[in-house]
């Protein structure tokens, strides 16, 4: 099956940036989708960026001006490129995967139903 690993938090500075990365090993999938959900202190988990088998790129509102989620298929790893930090960004980080259809191609497909999670990253963005 599949295991996730992420890694790249840390304490960063407001207005700073930096990128997560999720490596991914066991088998794989011809149609799948990789994504990134945060959890802050005290919050339900929420969803923040996905990113399908043939690329196309899902956001959550609050984050789509400075969030970049991208993957190297060549090196198995999913990665979220995170820009102009707020302290509200503050959260652990997971990285998901999930095996989809192929005629999934709205935005609700990737935001919900993912099989596989890693344990998480912890970003804290200092004020």
């Amino acid at each position: 099956q599949v295991q996730l690993v992420e890694s790249g938090g840390g304490l960063v500075q407001a207005g700073g940036s930096l990128r997560l990365s999720c490596a991914a090993s066991g088998r794989t999938f011809s149609s799948y989708a990789m994504a990134w959900f945060r959890q802050a202190p005290g919050k339900e988990r929420e969803f923040v960026a996905a990113i399908s088998w043939s690329s196309t790129r899902y956001y959550a509102d609050s984050v789509k001006d400075r969030f970049f989620i991208s993957s190297d298929n060549a090196k198995n790893t999913v990665y979220l490129q995170i820009n102009t930090l707020k302290p509200d960004d503050t959260a652990v980080y997971y990285c998901a995967a999930k095996s989809v259809p192929r005629y999934y191609t709205t935005r609700a497909d990737y935001t919900t139903g993912y099989d596989y999670w890693g344990q998480g990253t912890h970003l804290t963005v200092s004020s």
